[in-house]
């Protein structure tokens, strides 16, 4: 499987907003509101300014939270850089 490169959204395009379980992230360019769970807004926070695929993200993920940033859990943080392509909060770089 390749490692497909994704680069998030640009400083302020996004605000994201906490309610409890749920994530409320406002899309300012789209002007779409999307409800999202754990982990997306830890990827989003995690990818910063550059492009990143799933092995980067695992590590930088890894080093904040207690996980080892093995195959299987890049093979989910694909999963979910693909779910938030196609929610357009994330582009391929």
């Amino acid at each position: 499987m390749t490692d497909r490169a994704y680069r998030a959204a640009p400083p302020g395009a996004l605000r994201i907003e906490p309610l409890g379980e749920l994530t409320a992230i406002f899309d300012r360019r789209s002007m779409q509101t999307h409800l999202v769970v754990a982990p997306m807004p830890e990827i989003l926070d995690a990818m910063g300014a550059d492009a990143c695929g799933a092995a980067t993200l695992a590590a930088r993920l890894a080093a904040i939270f207690d996980f080892d940033g093995d195959n299987e859990v890049q093979s989910i943080l694909a999963e979910r850089l693909g779910e938030l392509a196609a929610m357009g909060l994330v582009e391929r770089a």
